[in-house]
């Protein structure tokens, strides 16, 4: 026995979390430590021996194990990608190096305001070269654009006037890495999220100046970086936002961040960042705005790129490009930025736990902590946003009654009632909206 529980021991630790749940997270369950169906019919239910090999696993006892979600892969099993370095950048994992995508270890965003070296990459192209911001031009045109103009980022700042507002940018895949079947695209977890402070004039201050037809519909934009086949006439990706969200006060055109020049890989010299909303829609490079009279076209604009199924389908499902919907406002979601995942501590003694939680276009009213995977939860203490459309921190402490293996899960609530659902949401072919509770691992001794 003491064997057969050692070679299971090895086998979990060589399975991440995000490999687990790619295959059938309930028969990877059921091969690694015997779940199934108890005489009761309880799904999950794990035996001794499967119980003993999973704490053999993770290295003691687990004093909560019979409220663990079947499927569910312990939150120590989660394994760090390779760390590579991006010019500005610290401590990112990297996805993709061609365009580069990276995302933040959860520890790293303990900030209230992200830094500029710990605030995620998402690109779909290449970003430009030799950039020059002194001669970059800004365009604003389109067929519901009244008077066309054109603007050095000079020519923005002594025109409009300069705001500076902590804004959440998430990516809408943020923890694609945990849908089953797997989605294409970067496998995020769960660091595709930051909010940093941006500079700049509003969107809608430069629009009223140019005018807004009667039939504006949309504003789409148009960034400088290249296509990856390195084509000059694909665009690697064109979206926007509704009128109603380019003319709110918090939508920007940027040219700092967090008081220092835009970082290359978030869209220096000029991005427009409208919070609360997929980051796709907060166009880097930014070289050109459309007043539209329709929804824009652009690339990335059409299904399945950022869009939803409008109702539930079952995982795996194909979805007619008509029944998709665009995402707008994002959902619901909470971060455990301290402790790191995996820390040890003394039976008893008290831990300090804090985090992040916003809920797109919405306030975030309460955040919830749980140490015997969601069977109970205690409230945290929530600030208010520095602005509309910022992060809200979040503290709390728990105590551990006894020896053994816990995780600390976080579930967000917001103004309007909704919450973060307990583990993944409902599939959708992209892998997108993702807004399952945060969990770190604790061991007691």
């Amino acid at each position: 026995m003491k064997s057969g529980r050692n070679r299971a021991a090895r086998g979990a630790r060589r399975i991440s979390l995000t490999a687990a749940q790619r295959l059938d997270p309930i028969e990877a369950d059921r091969l690694l430590w015997g779940r199934e169906s108890d005489p009761l019919g309880r799904r999950g239910f794990l035996r001794r021996s499967g119980l003993l090999a999973l704490g053999a696993a993770l290295g003691s006892a687990i004093p909560h194990a019979r409220f663990l979600p079947a499927g569910l892969m312990p939150a120590a099993f989660a394994a760090d990608n390779a760390l590579s370095e991006i010019p500005g950048k610290e401590g990112l994992i990297i996805l993709n190096d061609r365009p580069w995508n990276a995302e933040t270890p959860a520890h790293l965003l303990d900030d209230s305001v992200t830094p500029n070296r710990h605030m995620f990459v998402r690109n779909n192209g290449l970003a430009p070269e030799n950039i020059d911001p002194d001669a970059w031009r800004l365009e604003v045109a389109g067929e519901s654009c009244l008077r066309p103009a054109s603007f050095r980022i000079a020519e923005l700042r002594e025109r409009f006037e300069t705001v500076s507002l902590q804004l959440q940018l998430e990516c809408g895949g943020n923890g694609r890495g945990e849908f089953v079947p797997a989605a294409s695209g970067n496998q995020w977890t769960i660091g595709a999220i930051g909010c940093p402070e941006f500079t700049g004039v509003r969107l809608r201050d430069v629009l009223n100046y140019c005018g807004i037809g009667a039939d504006a519909v949309y504003v789409g934009y148009f960034g400088a970086d290249t296509h990856l086949s390195g084509d000059p006439d694909l665009d690697p990706i064109s979206r926007g936002v509704p009128i109603a969200k380019a003319l709110e006060r918090e939508s920007l055109i940027a040219w700092r961040m967090n008081g220092e020049d835009l970082p290359l890989q978030n869209g220096f010299p000029l991005r427009l960042v409208c919070g609360g909303w997929p980051g796709s829609v907060s166009g880097k490079w930014l070289r050109r705005l459309v007043v539209r009279n329709q929804v824009h076209d652009g690339e990335k604009m059409a299904p399945p790129s950022y869009t939803v199924p409008r109702l539930p389908v079952a995982p795996g499902s194909r979805v007619p490009d008509a029944e998709m919907r665009i995402i707008e406002s994002m959902p619901v979601k909470s971060l455990i930025t301290f402790p790191r995942s995996g820390i040890s501590i003394r039976q008893g003694e008290r831990l300090d736990v804090r985090g992040h939680a916003w809920a797109g276009d919405d306030l975030v009213s309460s955040v919830f902590l749980s140490i015997d995977f969601g069977a109970t939860w205690l409230p945290a203490a929530v600030q208010s946003p520095a602005n509309r459309l910022a992060w809200q921190d979040w503290s709390s402490w728990v105590q551990f009654a006894e020896p053994g293996y816990y995780e600390i899960w976080a579930r967000a609530m917001d103004s309007a009632g909704r919450s973060q659902p307990m583990v993944v949401p409902g599939w959708n072919p992209r892998g997108y909206l993702n807004n399952a509770c945060h969990r770190i691992a604790v061991q007691v001794t």
